[in-house]
Order: structure tokens, then C-alpha cells, then sequence
């Protein structure tokens, strides 16, 4: 059941990212790599030292 789970969180990330794309808004693109850079690195300090 996660992996299930799992595979659909991963395929809706990448709908997003493929929608914020095609729009062609500068805006929406920065933000989003923004958003992706930003998240990544707060995960990383996050995450308990075991």
C-alpha cells in the first residue's frame, strides 16, 4: 500500500511540475524551482541525526 501511495504523490509532483511548465509563466517557473530548491535543503536539516 505505500509504495502505491508513494507512486502517486511522486506522479502528482511531476504532473506539477509539468503544468507550471507549459504555462509558460515565467513567475509560476521561478517559484516553483524556488519552492523544489528550498524544500529539498529544509528536508535535509530536518531529518533526526539516526
Amino acid at each position: 500500500m505505500s509504495k502505491l501511495v508513494s507512486f502517486l504523490y511522486n506522479l502528482a509532483r511531476k504532473a506539477n511540475d509539468i503544468e507550471k511548465l507549459s504555462s509558460g509563466d515565467p513567475k509560476k517557473i521561478a517559484r516553483r524551482i524556488k519552492n523544489k530548491f528550498i524544500g529539498r535543503k529544509i528536508s535535509k536539516i530536518w531529518k533526526f541525526p539516526f
